[in-house]
């Protein structure tokens, strides 16, 4: 399969090109969420490491297209649209992205290849599975489960003409979420790092923990205060863990 330059312009945001790149780091978001959730981080990594954001489709420059509702077609398209790029490739995901990060990682194994490293970041463990169903909520009790999360693109102050471009892509995101199951026998051969915000109400350090299962790599566990999203209030520090993990893999 050969990636074709409609679909990596598609899905793929570059916010700071880096062409003395030593390492590219592939950046996908939460439920809700979109690609420049992670121009911050992009700013920060420094000359030698360049982000790509995953931009999911049914939202901002992709909001006319319809949302996808499964997790392997995200992960067939993302994986397709990283084919243009050589050197080493890591992963980072947050929340639902960090179970489509691991999805694409699975897809670059089985091609012959094999990501740095996979970051994860508030999301439980493929093995660790809930039948969480909020994607069935009506609209005011999905707002308050945004609420509760205390993030998203979705915002905590939000006017009726948000809610009624948002509400579709959460739904979707959510209804994907909910129906992955990990269909994976075999461990990743990847290093995994995975973080956590010590107050996240939506997922817990032993669950967080059982991506332990999913490598036959190194594997680490890191805890930040605050909740789902954590990272909000750890930028340094955040940039300064996602180096230090992948400078022992830069060419």
């Amino acid at each position: 399969m050969k990636a074709t330059a409609t679909c990596t312009q598609q899905w793929i945001r570059r916010y700071h090109p880096k062409p003395e790149r030593r390492m590219t780091l592939v950046a996908l978001p939460h439920a809700g969420g979109s690609a420049s959730w992670f121009h911050p981080l992009s700013a920060r990594l420094g000359p030698d490491i360049e982000l790509l954001a995953v931009q999911y489709p049914g939202r901002h420059d992709r909001r006319h297209e319809e949302p996808v509702e499964d997790i392997g077609t995200f992960a067939d398209r993302i994986t397709e649209a990283l084919m243009p790029w050589d050197g080493p490739v890591a992963l980072f995901g947050h929340s639902m992205g960090a179970t489509i990060a691991y999805e694409v990682a699975r897809r670059i194994e089985a091609g012959g290849g094999s990501p740095a490293a996979l970051i994860v970041s508030a999301r439980r463990a493929p093995s660790a599975v809930r039948d969480d169903r909020f994607h069935e909520l009506d609209d005011e009790a999905l707002l308050r489960e945004m609420r509760v999360l205390g993030g998203s693109d979705a915002a905590m102050d939000l006017d009726e003409e948000l809610v009624r471009l948002t509400l579709p892509v959460l739904r979707s995101d959510f209804r994907a979420v909910s129906a992955y199951r990990c269909a994976a026998t075999v461990p990743l051969g990847c290093p995994v790092t995975a973080l956590l915000g010590d107050s996240d109400p939506r997922v817990t350090a032993d669950e967080v923990g059982a991506w332990a299962r999913h490598t036959s790599g190194e594997f680490s566990l890191h805890v930040f205060g605050g909740g789902h999203f954590y990272l909000a209030d750890h930028q340094e520090a955040v940039t300064g863990l996602v180096r230090s993990t992948l400078e022992p893999h830069m060419s």
